[in-house]
């Protein structure tokens, strides 16, 4: 297939990438700046907010692959460009040009819209999609982790410095970054058991992980038994504003994403898991936690 692909230069998108190339398939790529060539994926110099790039993207393609967004932000109104215009507009783009193959990556979060503005945006950006004419199927993936994310990685380094700050209470499905992108091709030839369908995806334990033995077995990764310290919806918010004061913009713990942490229920719902016939995960999570904590390791990250 000819595969049009937003994110592509982000974390998720880069393992997709890989993945669609080993697989045959070719790639055109929605990135900001020029990126380095690549055998098998044309990059197309924009973003989503540039009609004529994104008409360009789209063009005599076989399906869209929407994986961009805004995920963290101290501007509110970033997540409404990002989440829920520059889905619209990709959307548009699509229908112009007639391609009918839309899977769009969503988030957990849009399941509880009310809890932070990130959620919201993308509970509007499934909106946008849904309500196309658009053969479209929506992905919402719980924590992602593996080697190349900056996210999850605050937590493999607060375990190598002993102590892990989680919600106080509370569980949280996760999935490894390979396993979300060989979903994400699973899903790209339309069939009746896809088209239209929202899919919760997990690494296939039951009921989650509780924060604390998640961030156990990110210790056990990492060689260390660390100290877990829950904290309240209340210490959470005061860790956004530590967090806020002493990097800025660059902060990871905002305001926004500690109301929705403090969410005691973030794992994948049994009702809206992948077909097994289509997809399964294939990474054991403590294996992957492990190989993760290594890449790290060999990067120099730590």
């Amino acid at each position: 297939m000819i595969i049009a692909l937003t994110g592509g230069t982000g974390f998720v998108g880069r393992a997709f990438v890989d993945h669609a190339l080993a697989a045959g398939h070719q790639l055109v790529a929605l990135a900001r700046a020029k990126q380095v060539p690549r055998e098998g994926v044309e990059w197309i110099i924009g973003d989503l907010e540039n009609r004529a790039a994104l008409a360009e993207l789209v063009r005599d393609v076989d399906a869209v692959v929407h994986i961009a967004g805004v995920v963290n932000t101290p501007d509110p109104q970033g997540f409404e460009t990002g989440n829920v215009l520059g889905t619209l507009n990709l959307v548009e783009a699509a229908l112009k040009e007639g391609v009918r193959r839309f899977v769009h990556v969503s988030s957990l979060s849009a399941r509880e819209p009310g809890l932070s503005a990130y959620g919201a945006s993308k509970a509007r950006g499934e909106k946008m999609v849904k309500a196309s004419l658009l053969d479209w199927t929506v992905v919402r993936p719980p924590a992602i982790y593996g080697p190349n994310d900056k996210d999850m990685f605050e937590l493999f380094r607060a375990a190598r410095w002993g102590v892990v700050p989680v919600p106080g209470e509370g569980r949280a499905s996760v999935i490894h970054v390979d396993d979300l992108a060989r979903l994400l091709l699973a899903l790209l030839p339309s069939d009746e058991a896809v088209s239209h369908m929202v899919f919760e995806p997990d690494d296939g334990r039951p009921g989650g992980w509780e924060h604390r033995e998640l961030a156990l077995a990110i210790g056990w990764a990492v060689g260390r038994r660390p100290r877990v310290l829950g904290l309240s919806a209340r210490s959470l918010r005061r860790a956004a504003g530590i967090d806020g004061f002493l990097r800025g913009k660059g902060a990871k713990m905002t305001a926004d994403r500690a109301s929705y942490l403090s969410h005691p229920d973030w794992t994948g719902d049994p009702a809206a898991s992948v077909p097994p016939s289509i997809w399964e995960s294939q990474v054991e999570t403590r294996t992957g936690l492990k190989a993760t904590a290594d890449w790290y390791q060999e990067q120099g990250w730590f």
